[in-house]
């Protein structure tokens, strides 16, 4: 049984795990943390954005590898790579770093096998192989938290598409016109500015007016709120579930996909969610799937990530055998 380093890289945390791999399935044995603030560091250069982010990681991981017996490393990171994961094309939390060989660079600093990947790609590849889309040979992953993201496993391989951007599902509009909200990404109407934690957060203090909905902080607080009945907050996720089962049904149109996971801060809400969301996928999907697609929430709590980084690495294992 192989042992995989797998690490899951946010804004200002890094996730990482010793993973225990077999033909069966992966066990996380240790589980380890650290502040990376990928989010807070200003580069002043392209150059220097690489060599921080490849010095923050590798002094991470090093005392780790020291302790055990590490075969590999697999790594979720914040950004667009291409098909092998070789090649860092974009990150919103370091716009310097462009086509950089991050995975090569790594591996030269731990001296072994490094992959990496999209860390929602990583997190559909955990729900597949190990979640609550185990068994299925085509399957889309739905991460809820900061912002709407997507990973898509078709027959039975992860799919990054020709940019590496393949299932930015946060960014289908799904409203459009003068009430279209303003997006991050340029955009406006985008499926994010509902259904993301800001999303549902902006839609409860405009249904409440500002007087009231400025002492509401925080997406948790609207979700006690909603719970308690209260019309505004109930609206909020009426509006999220609305707008995200919009957007899953264009892709379960274009794809004639039957298993969709979800995932990410938002979970703790997830029987607010669902109902609408249902609603407005059955809705909005061509009639002829109405009905035939299930919407699962995660098996894997927060784990996801971390086992899908080990998954590529296994993936990459099994394929120079």
């Amino acid at each position: 049984m192989s042992k995989i380093l797998a690490a899951d890289i946010g804004g200002t945390n890094m996730r990482m795990a010793v993973v225990s791999q077999s033909a069966v399935g992966a066990v996380i044995e240790h589980e380890y943390r650290a502040h990376v603030a990928l989010s807070e560091y200003r580069a002043p250069s392209a150059a220097a954005a690489e060599t921080y982010v490849i010095q923050v990681i590798s002094e991470a991981m090093r005392p780790i590898l020291q302790q055990h017996a590490i075969t590999a490393v697999g790594v979720g990171f914040p950004g667009f790579f291409d098909a092998d994961g070789e090649t860092l094309l974009a990150s919103p939390n370091l716009p310097q770093l462009k086509h950089v060989r991050l995975a090569s660079r790594l591996s030269d600093q731990l001296s072994c096998v490094v992959r990496m990947q999209n860390d929602a790609l990583c997190a559909a590849l955990g729900e597949w192989r190990d979640g609550a889309g185990k068994g299925q040979t085509d399957l889309l992953h739905v991460t809820l938290g900061t912002g709407v993201g997507g990973g898509l496993i078709l027959a039975d391989s992860p799919f990054v598409g020709q940019h590496g951007m393949a299932m930015e599902l946060g960014h289908v509009r799904t409203a459009c016109g003068e009430l279209a909200r303003m997006c991050g990404c340029g955009g406006s109407g985008c499926v994010e500015t509902y259904a993301s934690a800001q999303g549902v957060l902006k839609s409860y203090q405009l249904a409440c007016g500002d007087e009231h909905g400025s002492s509401v902080t925080d997406t948790a607080q609207v979700a006690e709120l909603a719970k308690d009945g209260d019309a505004a907050a109930l609206h909020a996720f009426e509006q999220a579930g609305c707008h995200l089962g919009k957007a899953l049904a264009h892709v379960v149109t274009l794809l004639d996909l039957r298993t969709i996971t979800v995932s990410g801060g938002l979970m703790g809400a997830w029987d607010l969610l669902h109902p609408p969301l249902m609603a407005s996928l059955n809705e909005h999907v061509i009639p002829m799937l109405q009905g035939q697609v299930v919407v699962l929430p995660t098996l894997l709590s927060d784990q996801a990530g971390l086992l899908g980084a080990a998954e590529l690495v296994r993936m990459e294992l099994v394929r120079r055998t």
